[in-house]
C-alpha cells in the first residue's frame, strides 16, 4: 500500500507575551522588543497537522479527516483558541515556558502525538506547522 501524508489546516486566535523569567526585564525588552509588552499581543495563527500512513485498501483513506479534525479540536484548539497562552494554558503558565511559536508547536505535538499513537495502529504524527504570520512559520517533527 502507498504511504501518504494527510494534512488538516485549522485557524485559531490567541494572545501571549514573550517574556522569560530567566532574564532581566531589560534583557527581555532587548530580546523580545514590542512582543514583551506587559499586556501581551495576539495573532491569528494557521495550524497544519500532518499524519502519515498507508492507504487503507477498504476505505481508500490514510485516516478519516473528520477524526483528525476532532483530535485537533479536542486536544489543541479548545485549550488555546481565544485564550492567553501565558495565563490560560497550564503548559505555559505552570512551567514558565516562553510562549514562542516554537514552543507552541512542541505543545501541540505533545497534545496530539500520544492520542494518535494510542488510538490508531498504522498512522503516525509527521509534522506540526504553525504560521504565526504569513512570513513567520515554525515546523516541528517531534525530534
Amino acid at each position: 500500500m502507498p504511504k501518504v501524508y494527510l494534512t488538516r489546516r485549522e485557524t485559531f486566535s490567541t494572545a501571549h507575551r514573550l517574556h522569560s523569567s530567566y532574564l532581566s526585564d531589560e534583557d527581555n525588552m532587548r530580546i523580545f522588543d514590542k512582543c514583551n509588552n506587559p499586556n501581551g499581543h495576539g495573532h491569528n495563527y494557521v495550524l497544519e497537522v500532518t499524519v502519515v500512513g498507508h492507504v487503507n485498501a477498504h476505505t481508500g483513506m490514510v485516516m478519516n479527516i473528520a477524526d483528525l479534525k476532532y483530535l485537533i479540536q479536542e486536544h489543541v484548539l479548545k485549550f488555546i483558541d481565544h485564550k492567553h497562552l501565558d495565563k490560560d494554558v497550564d503548559y505555559f503558565r505552570e512551567t514558565k515556558t516562553v510562549s514562542t511559536t516554537e514552543n507552541l508547536a512542541v505543545f501541540i505535538w505533545q497534545q496530539i502525538n500520544t492520542v494518535i499513537d494510542n488510538q490508531f495502529d498504522n498512522i503516525k504524527l509527521h509534522e506540526i506547522k504553525v504560521y504565526e504570520t504569513e512570513k513567520n512559520i515554525v515546523v516541528y517533527r517531534g525530534d
